[in-house]
């Protein structure tokens, strides 16, 4: 290849265009395989892990960004090569042109693309962050091209393809049929479409609905020690925290993830909770959960008192259990269970819209979501054993109330009980 010596100072300046194209190709795939949780705690890093995260606090601008200016290294970097290998034509080296093109386009591929991104995507948290401090510059360079950029790519678009339309989003239609044309396993099909329901179903279900009320948790202030738990795992896994002077839940410790429970001082370990609104549906407060990575979410109502908390398994609970219900969850009892033929026994936490389902009626109006909450509600009062009340048309019958818990009623329909008479 002596035929290469006098391009010396061209091969020189290819192999810096190489090392730029690495970079750039590294930033992209370092950057952008970070997850939620990296970002999260790269967030209160040190300050290179910071100007990673506010790069990508505007993942278009990044990403535009990257590709200019990787294009921009790879087209210098083929001009280069095409120059030499006309000139080496044009002076009888034709077999080393060919070999000298091909060439160059391997150790782009390779150099420049294949190996960077797979060494970044093993340590993508140390890569981007110290690939963003010389990143930084380059992106804020072509900020003032960038608008000029996005409109010739919209233009290119109107006028290239001016019937493009975007992909709408998923129904859940579309959902279902690809469940069911991704197995012929008949199980698992229902299997996989009852997790489908269960997760559209979140988004109907408000959050006051699953969450675990305050009867059904014990919460402790600060300093909390071991001994204060009795000796016993809460039922939920997590040991709440409220403020130092109040009884508002404001952290929560996750016992099981712990190797070993220090018998002093448990909120050292404990980790802030997330506050949603009663109101709110679950799928909403699971994403809220999710982009402030916490465990544990607390359920206020319209005073901002806690009222309930909702906890990760909880959802999980809701989502993968074939027929979720927040009576077995917590009370480990059948949210309906027949009593005896046109009889029936239902929790006081069974949700309305459960209990309609379940019999296949209308619901009558109104504001409550659990029985309990209709009992008490119609008879303006907390319910004593014998007491009786109709809702549209169920007859309740009190036949349970613990001093500190969830009442039990026995239910008919007023159609059986007309037949009856």
């Amino acid at each position: 290849m002596y035929q290469l010596l006098p391009y010396s100072p061209w091969l020189i300046a290819m192999g810096i265009l190489v090392l730029c194209s690495a970079f750039f190709s590294s930033s992209e795939a370092a950057l952008f395989y970070l997850g939620r949780k990296d970002r999260i705690k790269m967030a209160k890093g040190p300050r290179a892990q910071r100007m990673a995260v506010a790069l990508l606090t505007d993942p278009d601008r990044l990403l535009s960004a990257v590709l200019f200016w990787n294009l921009l290294a790879n087209l210098i970097y083929f001009t280069i090569s095409s120059i030499i290998c006309i000139r080496l034509e044009q002076t009888g080296h034709a077999a080393t042109a060919a070999t000298f093109a091909l060439a160059s386009l391997l150790t782009l591929i390779i150099l420049s693309e294949m190996l960077p991104k797979s060494l970044c995507v093993l340590k993508p948290r140390g890569a981007a962050a110290f690939l963003a401090v010389p990143l930084t510059p380059m992106v804020r360079l072509l900020d003032p091209v960038l608008p000029i950029l996005r409109m010739v790519n919209l233009l290119s678009r109107r006028l290239l393809f001016p019937k493009f339309q975007p992909e709408p989003y998923l129904r859940v239609g579309d959902l279902e049929r690809a469940v069911q044309l991704s197995t012929s396993d008949a199980t698992l099909l229902e299997q996989e479409q009852n997790v489908l329901r269960n997760i559209v179903s979140l988004s109907e279900i408000r959050a006051d609905e699953l969450m675990r009320p305050r009867t059904k948790f014990m919460s402790f202030r600060p300093p909390v020690s071991f001994s204060d738990l009795g000796g016993n795992m809460p039922p939920s896994g997590y040991l709440l925290v409220t403020e130092p002077d109040s009884d508002e839940v404001a952290s929560a410790i996750d016992l099981r993830s712990l190797s070993s429970i220090p018998s002093e001082h448990l909120e050292y370990h404990a980790e802030p909770v997330v506050y949603i609104p009663w109101s709110t549906n679950v799928a909403e407060g699971f994403e809220a959960m999710r982009n402030r990575d916490r465990q544990v979410a607390v359920v206020v109502n319209e005073h901002g008192e806690t009222i309930g908390v909702l906890t990760f398994e909880d959802i999980l609970d809701t989502i993968f259990s074939h027929a979720p219900s927040r009576s077995k969850r917590l009370l480990k009892r059948v949210p309906i269970r027949e009593y005896s033929p046109g009889v029936w026994q239902v929790t006081g936490m069974t949700s309305l819209r459960r209990l309609v389902k379940h019999f296949g009626v209308d619901q009558p109006p109104g504001k409550s979501i659990t029985v309990a909450g209709v009992v008490q509600k119609i008879l303006e009062r907390f319910p004593q054993s014998g007491d009786t009340c109709q809702w549209g048309p169920f007859h309740f019958e009190v036949v349970e109330v613990p001093s500190r818990g969830q009442i039990v009623v026995r239910l008919t329909l007023e159609q059986d009980r007309e037949n009856e008479s």
